[in-house]
């Protein structure tokens, strides 16, 4: 039995908070010593943010790879794909002179998104009234949910015209029941869908491979792949703050089942954090700011989403819950972002515990009652009041910077490899120097 060429290094990357930690800046970096990246989970409803000097690039299917020559990106099975956001974001790469053809491959095995999931997405939301989630409403929720019960069209269902044919007339039959009789929506046309999706289909054939096989042949040659998650650990479906978490494994749980690629073949996991929590949406958030430092932090930290542009709630790092993704993902190593937003704060805090009903917990609850009402116990450290975008050395930084990321590595009891102290790829401080 032939063993695998064991020359490359195949890193999951994750966010380890709810979201939006910044992961976009460090698969730009970290895919300079990648020949592969690849996207394993989620839709259009996640934004990965690279700056390059004064262009704002904001991707939402396409990995963040893209934007280096010569490396090879995979939208992976984990994936379910709006046809049309992925075209739009091929356009707007092709505009500014990056080549997608023969370096962006596309899963056979990928669930599309149809027009009626986005509408049943923005139904149901709106149906909940003061309950609802806080989906993005772009349709990824249905769309995984047809998976589940098998009522999804797959890219290789569409690549067939008989069965494509056959899937949406019976799909679309039950879709246009729902509709009218529980929401009293008008009826989709099969016609002028089925024409639609016919004319994808040509669009989007010199994309599709089998990603698994595609993945698997990299591996025995020894290239490095690097995993690209979108969300964050709590927003997991299974590991996050349910029911406000995506549909979707973000965890690095969902790396595996989202590509076909082994556990035995992944040599790293890495979290990016932030400096301190932000969430967007719905749902509890322990430590979150008053209303003063939020809009402050929220201006500072340019706290917008990328894919709504809503803005993000922001609060204290919270140590339970970041320790909570340590141990699911089995993190070897965190990113910590934005450190600078923290730059003008004289006392910083960190959430160490949580107080409810008089107990007192360590470990991160899942019960959602708990979280609501969860009083954080805090552990206070002092500012460092002097500006670190132009620190580019660990041993550059103030004093009490370097005290408050020893003490979160301290409290994860894993190690910090790199700070991120601005939006650009030259504000980074790599502590690991295997990644520069």
């Amino acid at each position: 039995m032939s063993k695998r060429k064991s020359k490359g290094r195949n890193v999951i990357l994750v966010g380890a908070q709810w979201g939006d930690e910044g992961k976009g800046k460090i698969i730009d970096l970290l895919a300079r010593k990648s020949d592969y990246i690849v996207r394993y989970q989620g839709g259009n409803n996640a934004g990965h943010t690279v700056c390059l000097g004064n262009d704002k690039v904001i991707l939402h299917l396409v990995p963040s790879g893209i934007l280096h020559p010569k490396k090879i990106c995979v939208i992976g099975n984990g994936v379910v794909i709006d046809l049309q956001a992925l075209f739009d974001e091929i356009e707007m790469l092709s505009k500014r002179r990056v080549s997608v053809r023969g370096r962006l491959f596309v899963s056979d095995r990928a669930h599309i998104i149809f027009p009626y999931h986005r509408v049943l997405d923005q139904l149901r939301e709106d149906h909940k009234g003061t309950k609802k989630i806080g989906t993005t409403k772009k349709g990824i929720g249905p769309c995984y949910a047809d998976k589940a019960n098998r009522l999804g069209i797959r890219v290789v269902d569409l690549m067939n015209p008989r069965i494509f044919r056959d899937r949406l007339n019976m799909v679309l039959a039950e879709k246009n029941t729902v509709l009218k009789k529980i929401f009293n929506y008008p009826p989709f046309s099969f016609h002028k869908m089925h024409r639609m999706y016919s004319r994808y289909r040509k669009q989007i054939a010199p994309f599709v491979q089998d990603t698994n096989l595609l993945l698997d042949q990299a591996t025995r040659r020894g290239r490095r792949i690097l995993f690209e998650g979108a969300q964050g650990t709590l927003l997991d479906v299974d590991y996050g703050t349910y029911p406000y978490v995506t549909s979707s494994n973000a965890s690095a749980g969902g790396a595996i089942v989202g590509t076909g690629m082994s556990p035995s073949r992944i040599d790293e996991v890495i979290g990016v954090v932030k400096a301190y929590t932000t969430r967007v949406g719905e749902g509890p958030f322990p430590t979150e700011f008053p209303p003063e430092l939020m809009s402050r932090i929220r201006e500072r930290g340019e706290e917008y989403g990328a894919t709504t542009g809503r803005p993000r709630r922001c609060g204290w790092f919270d140590a339970l819950l970041t320790r909570h993704s340590v141990r699911v993902n089995g993190l070897n190593k965190i990113v910590v972002m934005k450190l600078d937003v923290l730059d003008e704060l004289p006392k910083l805090k960190i959430c160490i515990a949580y107080r409810y009903r008089g107990k007192r917990y360590h470990h991160f609850p899942s019960d959602i009652e708990v979280l609501e009402g969860a009083q954080p116990i805090y552990e206070e450290q002092p500012g460092w009041l002097v500006s670190t975008e132009l620190i580019r050395r660990w041993q550059d930084l103030p004093r009490n910077a370097q005290k408050y990321l020893r003490h979160l590595e301290s409290l994860l009891q894993v190690p910090i490899s790199i700070v991120s102290v601005g939006s650009e790829r030259s504000q980074t401080i790599f502590i690991d120097g295997s990644y520069r």
